[in-house]
Formats: structure tokens, C-alpha cells, sequence
């Protein structure tokens, strides 16, 4: 992108001076709003100002200047980290619920509820991950998904044991299956 906006000339450097070469700014322009599309998505502030202003550019320097600026402060912003997806940050919450829901069914001995509650959680969670490191987990079932992280590294250690047991667990809980969960799988 910045090689780009280096092609991006401007008459005499002047704010009310024409860009001198058009068809380099509207490469810039096409690329800086799929970018910011793609990584803020169509509803964020920095797209939808972007937009706005390519909408209004009538080919001077500021109204070149004015994008550019918009493109350097969604760069500033994922750059700095401060990027964050609703959609995960909602599916948090919810995976807190469900956690929260299993302890306290546990604690009302209800063990087969706790069971169906934490393995829909970590199932959920298990997909979540996978799909963010660009694994094909797409209708695959949890003992699936768990070896394809397992053969990218993507768990190890203490994990790797408790995600062999969990599949067990799950299978049980979800297949009705009572006598073969215990309150302490659960936990």
C-alpha cells in the first residue's frame, strides 16, 4: 500500500492541487477499502469513512490526503493490537456461560446437565480455535477436530491429555449414555 501511495503524486505538493495520476490513486484507493473491509469488515468506522470519502473524491490532493489518513489510522489501530471481533468477543461471553451454567448444575448434583453444558462448550471452543488457525474442520466431529490441532502443534502438554478423555465424555453426555459420566469429568 505504501508503494502505491508513493505513485500517488501531487502537482506541487499543494492541499488544493490535483493528484496527477488518477488511475494510481484508484488502485490505492480499491485496495486500502478491501483491506479495511476485510480486516475491520463493511460496518466499522474506518470503512465506512473511507467509503464516504472515496464517494466524495473529486481528484485533489486533499481529498487524497483525507483518505489516506482514514487507511493510516486503521493501520495504526491493527497495528497496535487494538482490533478486536465482536463475534468472538460474544462467543467468550457465551463459552462463560455455559461454563458458569455446567459448575452450577454440578453443584446442584446434576451431573449429566453439567456434562451436556462444559462438552457443548469445549466442542464449540474446540471449532472456534480450529477455524481461526485456517483448519478444514467443517462438519467434523470433536475427536476430528482435536487430532487436526493435535498434527499442527496447536495443543500440547496438559491439554493434549485432557482433550483425549473429553471426546469419551461428550460422547456420553451427548448420547444419553448417564452411567458413563462422572461428576469428576465434568469439573
Amino acid at each position: 500500500m505504501e508503494i502505491q501511495a508513493a505513485e500517488i503524486s501531487l502537482v506541487k505538493r499543494d492541499y488544493d492541487e490535483a493528484v496527477d495520476n488518477q488511475e494510481a490513486f484508484h488502485v490505492w484507493a480499491s485496495s486500502a477499502m478491501h483491506l479495511v473491509s476485510a480486516v475491520f469488515g463493511e460496518n466499522s468506522p474506518h470503512y465506512r469513512n473511507l467509503s464516504i470519502a472515496y464517494r466524495k473524491y473529486a481528484g485533489w490532493a486533499r481529498d487524497f490526503l483525507g483518505m489516506s489518513g482514514i487507511f493510516l489510522a486503521a493501520k495504526s489501530d491493527y497495528d497496535g493490537g487494538y482490533l478486536f471481533n465482536l463475534e468472538t468477543t460474544i462467543s467468550g461471553e457465551i463459552f462463560a456461560d455455559f461454563l458458569v451454567a455446567a459448575k452450577n448444575a454440578l453443584a446442584s448434583n446434576q451431573k449429566d446437565v453439567a456434562a451436556v453444558l462444559a462438552c457443548a462448550a469445549l466442542e464449540d471452543a474446540l471449532k472456534r480455535y480450529a477455524s481461526l488457525r485456517e483448519l478444514s474442520i467443517e462438519g467434523k466431529a470433536m475427536q476430528e477436530v482435536i487430532k487436526a490441532l493435535k498434527a499442527k502443534g496447536l495443543v500440547s502438554g496438559p491439554q493434549k491429555s485432557l482433550l483425549d478423555s473429553m471426546p469419551r465424555v461428550r460422547d456420553a453426555a451427548m448420547h444419553a449414555d448417564w452411567q458413563k459420566i462422572y461428576p469428576s469429568r465434568c469439573r
